[in-house]
């Protein structure tokens, strides 16, 4: 039986009472990602709703035009952002000025997927919805409906049991996004003079801890040449060391990309390409959400929460690595501050083998008919 808190009046739930649904979700570009099954089903089971999702400042530019569940975005400042990691607020009032341009219409339901809510559950439920419903770990406060919230979960099934708390069922179990032809617009002027199949590798990730040698990119790089793939290297501006350090480390010719291309435009560079070649970041699982075959390098731990769910076009490469690498601590269980990378040791052959394999069968093969877009919601 779900856990519940009960209510004095029932909420009804039929598609034509709920007009306003708002969802709490920040992070990154994976984060999103995960989010847009559990997204969907919402759509499909309140298809007259407006949704709106509380996120990044990049979403609002990234979703616009775009066909998906999404209506509208409000930009979650970095004060507010920072408040809802800690708990502390620099300023109440600006947490209240927050509250009420969120809350300025009624809103039927509140829907916190951002996290565990210790922080997050107390923010929802200062928007007064009539239903607010989401992921609670112990020492969090309860919400009207809510599934616990354990680590080693799939983020995408998460967020799907959570929103079935509302009666919303799956549409997709993994993430799509549909790229616009604004993108590919974007992608073919950042491609300028390549020509024929391309690879990309992402050698970036926010997390130190999760990013795979910068020779080992170069070695999987110089065998996808040889087997006849222009090589892409695509970082943001803070990784432009990594990508020099993949480009100079290759003996074949390759393209670095940094900070050349919209999240938009870097969705149409990733559904060009044969294959990518990354870490487990934000990269990597949109390539996977627009109909790329990807390579990923995870650590096991992360492959439970991040990885594909599915293996025809994904070769994900585990690192078996608990322990920190320069103390030994057990990082299930125990932290520490060293960020050496716990993926180090995965083996390049083994990478090269897999992104050679997915990129000669994409060659070879007829691409699938895709599915038809959702309609856009605007």
């Amino acid at each position: 039986m779900l856990p519940t808190r009960s209510r004095s009046e029932p909420v009804a739930l039929g598609p034509d009472d709920i007009r306003r649904i708002v969802v709490l979700r920040g992070g990154g570009l994976g984060d999103f990602v995960f989010a847009m099954p559990a997204l969907s089903a919402v759509r499909a089971r309140f298809p007259g709703a407006r949704i709106e999702v509380i996120g990044e400042p990049w979403l609002a530019g990234f979703l616009e035009g775009r066909p998906g569940p999404v209506d509208a975005v409000t930009a979650i400042p970095a004060s507010i952002r920072r408040g809802l990691a800690s708990g502390v607020y620099e300023q109440e009032s600006e947490l209240n000025t927050f509250v009420a341009e969120v809350a300025r219409e009624p809103i039927d339901i509140a829907v916190q997927i951002h996290g565990g809510g210790r922080h997050s559950n107390p923010f929802i439920r200062r928007l007064n919805a009539r239903l607010a419903v989401g992921l609670r770990t112990d020492d969090a406060a309860e919400l009207d409906r809510w599934v616990p919230y354990d680590y080693y979960h799939s983020e995408v099934l998460r967020d799907l049991e959570a929103v079935g708390l509302v009666g919303a069922r799956p549409v997709d179990i993994e993430p799509r996004v549909v790229v616009t032809e604004a993108d590919r617009a974007e992608a073919r002027a950042a491609l300028a003079g390549i020509e024929g199949p391309f690879a990309i590798l992402h050698p970036g990730a926010t997390d130190a801890r999760r990013r795979w040698p910068t020779h080992s990119f170069a070695l999987v790089g110089d065998r996808l040449a040889e087997a006849g793939a222009a090589v892409v290297i695509v970082g943001t501006s803070g990784e432009r060391g990594l990508v020099d350090d993949v480009e100079a480390s290759m003996t074949r010719p390759a393209r670095g990309l940094v900070g050349h291309v919209s999240v938009g435009g870097l969705a149409g560079l990733l559904e060009g390409a044969s294959v990518v070649v990354a870490n487990d970041s934000g990269p990597v699982h949109l390539a996977a959400a627009v109909g790329t075959a990807t390579v990923g390098i995870y650590w096991c731990g992360n492959l439970i929460n991040a990885g594909p769910l599915t293996r025809s076009r994904h070769r994900p490469q585990l690192a078996w690595r608990i322990t920190c690498p320069v103390c030994g601590v057990d990082c299930t269980s125990d932290q520490c501050d060293h960020r050496e990378s716990f993926v180090a040791d995965v083996p390049a052959g083994a990478v090269a083998a897999a992104a050679l394999g997915l990129f000669r069968r994409d060659r070879s093969e007829v691409s699938p008919a895709q599915p038809e877009p959702v309609a856009a919601h605007r």
